[in-house]
């Protein structure tokens, strides 16, 4: 006998996360809905998932906002589990830390309330390593016993809030009496290829080096994960009862600044020649940061020590990353696929 497909409910189709999810869960053999907040979007989305996997009638899309309870109904009807990847994005680094938090933790909280009310199994939500960062810096590696204080100066509003929202999200889970599971993943800096012709912020930095805009390397690190890997993780996650209850880190490795312009000016060729490679003295890099908002979000990588480490996810549900100089030359190579860094 044939068994039917689970439905799998993917919030915000049209974002870097969420169109990679909806693709790996296609290509598994699952049927996904997926909300997004303007239906006018529906092509793109629908053409950009069609580059990689063939949607046929398996996709649906369903108008609704993090913001409101219009379209929640809908969207996990019928619905068995939740990838919660979907998060109110804000550019402005000067912002109160209640402009991100507001949208977060009521996004979140709305989503768990709805899956719970459709009698959904499992809940992943996408929350982020800043919410795992050791308040003792001298520390080797972060795990997901830790939590980011949440008055710590070295993080910005936006990082802070994710452990808030996260926090909230758990406690939610505290007052509740059914069966649904709550799982969240905690990725650090996602790269990768994109599927639409626009670029996310953790891309910015990629498309920026190979415009010529970023005039050397900072002495900083990124912990690195591949968007492909981070929804293979929310995935495993989903399908795992003994995931229920649980954090996952995800984290594939760590690479300089220097190295990631290095690696992309060596693969790209003539692409690449803009691309510089000059190290950026601290000096300069806390000067600017007084100035500029965007820039002092840097500040806090100075003189870091610790690593993230996603040895929970490999032990209990065999997770297995790419290496980081795989992701960031496929994030380049996308990019000049799709025309964004002419």
């Amino acid at each position: 006998m044939s068994t039917q497909p689970e439905t799998i409910l993917v919030t915000g189709g049209t974002g870097f996360v969420g169109a990679w999810a909806i693709v790996r869960l296609l290509e598994q053999g699952y049927n996904v809905k997926t909300t997004i907040r303007n239906l006018k979007k529906t092509s793109m989305v629908r053409d950009a998932i069609a580059s990689q996997v063939d949607p046929g009638e398996r996709l649906t899309f369903i108008q609704a906002d993090l913001t409101s309870d219009a379209g929640w109904t809908e969207a996990m009807a019928g619905v068995d589990r939740v990838l919660h990847v979907a998060s109110p994005m804000h550019t402005d680094d000067s912002a109160d830390i209640e402009t991100f938090l507001k949208p977060q933790r009521e996004g979140d909280e709305r989503v768990l309330r709805f899956a719970a009310a459709a009698n959904v199994k499992h809940v992943v939500i996408t929350s982020a390593a800043a919410a795992a960062k050791p308040s003792d810096d001298s520390r080797a590696d972060s795990d997901e016993t830790v939590w980011t204080q949440p008055n710590d100066p070295v993080q910005n509003p936006y990082q802070r809030s994710k452990a808030i929202a996260e926090k909230a999200a758990w406690a939610w889970m505290e007052n509740y009496n059914g069966d649904m599971q709550l799982s969240t993943v905690l990725p650090t800096a996602v790269f990768g290829p994109v599927l639409m012709p626009q670029n996310d912020s953790s891309q910015i930095l990629i498309e920026q080096m190979i415009k010529g805009h970023v005039p050397g390397a900072l002495k900083i690190n990124f912990d690195i994960v591949d968007v492909r890997d981070l929804v293979d993780l929310e995935i495993l996650a989903m399908k795992s009862d003994k995931s229920g209850g649980q954090r996952y880190l995800a984290a594939a490795g760590s690479m300089s600044m220097y190295d990631i312009a290095e690696t992309l000016k060596e693969h790209l060729g003539d692409h690449g020649k803009k691309i510089r490679t000059l190290t950026i003295p601290n000096w300069v890099l806390l000067a600017i940061a007084r100035f500029n908002a965007n820039v002092a979000v840097f500040v806090g990588l100075l003189g870091r020590k610790f690593h993230y480490t996603s040895a929970k996810a490999e032990n209990d549900l065999g997770w297995r990353p790419r290496n980081p100089h795989t992701t960031i030359t496929d994030s380049a190579d996308r990019m000049v696929t799709l025309h964004l860094v002419d």
